[in-house]
């Protein structure tokens, strides 16, 4: 017999030793006999905010005893019992890659997680993250452009954290997916997030950190991949760079250095639906109407216009109207300081 709501509800309300009795039994069924009285352990408004969250868009909830559960979160320590799951809950099951970085990326790991979000996507892996700013909204962002994404909430799944991700979240339930372990209503705690990159690393064949400083969540999930058995790769990043510490540390560690999504494929022994694009701007290239020797002058870091104008040589209302053209292109982006070079080098 099918398990009530509120039974369902109850196995996010035991005690650790509690959690471990159920995770050896078989059934449901068998699992009851833990549950006691499931109606004092789970409040009223929890299950009406449930039941309300249920009753829109593609939402289920699937627990330890499903055969719908993840396979990949069974062999970890302190699996979560149940998932709300918004969105397509077949791609649990696809194999994934989870971007990672700083919540306060700065512009070239912005591009960086852009660039390999969409063509890890187009090459057939699902890319996977935390919804958080910065690394990981740039890398849903660009998975959405190509296909589907997967994110994993530290909060509950009628939540949105932070607010102004509300449209991006929506989209992502409507073109992806979204898995939380937290019941409705659950707000965002500290907590929350090393619960939410333990699932999200445990989903994934591997975690690329794209830019991460010494003392962050992304070395966190970093460590969780590892214990989990998960290929660990890092984007290297300029010695200067404080952003890039952590995955410097990490590259000193062992982790596979990544450069390219061949790279990633590789590591993570996939083989790839479509051609590995090594730099998103070669095929731009022949009907471009950019000139090619101001783009040389761009750097993969700000690049103020007066240092283009003194690099190139060219007059400054020629690199101001070329500059113009390769924005227009894709291939570079105005931030603070003046200009950086989109895409791979």
């Amino acid at each position: 017999m099918k398990p009530s709501l509120l039974d369902v509800l109850a196995l996010t309300r035991l005690t650790a030793q509690d959690r471990r009795k159920i995770r050896k039994l078989s059934s449901f069924a068998a699992a009851q006999a833990v549950l006691t009285k499931p109606e004092d352990a789970v409040a009223a408004r929890d299950l009406k905010l449930t039941e309300l969250w249920l009753s829109r868009g593609q939402r289920r909830i699937i627990h330890w005893f499903e055969a719908d559960y993840p396979e990949a979160l069974r062999t970890i320590s302190q699996p979560p019992l149940i998932l709300f799951v918004a969105g397509n809950s077949a791609l649990l099951h696809a194999p994934q890659v989870a971007i990672v970085g700083s919540r306060k990326a700065s512009p070239p790991a912005q591009n960086t997680a852009r660039f390999f979000a969409e063509h890890l996507t187009r090459a057939g892996l699902l890319v996977s993250s935390g919804l958080a700013q910065g690394v990981d909204r740039a890398a849903h962002e660009a998975a959405l452009s190509a296909g589907a994404t997967l994110a994993v909430l530290g909060t509950g799944p009628d939540q949105f954290f932070p607010k102004h991700h509300r449209q991006l979240q929506q989209r992502i339930e409507q073109g992806g997916v979204l898995v939380s372990e937290f019941m409705p209503g659950t707000l965002a705690r500290r907590d929350h997030f090393p619960r939410r990159n333990r699932i999200l690393s445990a989903l994934a064949l591997g975690v690329l950190v794209v830019e991460a400083q010494l003392k962050s969540g992304s070395l966190s999930t970093a460590r969780l991949a590892l214990e989990q058995n998960r290929s660990l790769m890092a984007i290297p990043g300029s010695i200067w760079d404080n952003g890039m510490t952590g995955n410097l540390k990490l590259l000193q560690q062992g982790a596979a250095l990544v450069t390219n999504v061949e790279d990633v494929c590789n590591e993570l022994n996939f083989k790839r639906q479509t051609p590995v694009v090594r730099n998103e701007c070669e095929n731009k290239s022949e009907r471009s109407l950019a000139n090619p020797r101001l783009l040389a002058n761009v750097g993969n870091e700000a690049t103020s216009i007066d240092t283009i104008v003194a690099r190139s040589g060219l007059p400054v209302a020629v690199v101001s109207e070329q500059l113009v053209l390769l924005e227009l292109e894709g291939r570079v982006a105005s931030v603070a300081g003046g200009y950086i070079k989109v895409g791979r080098r």
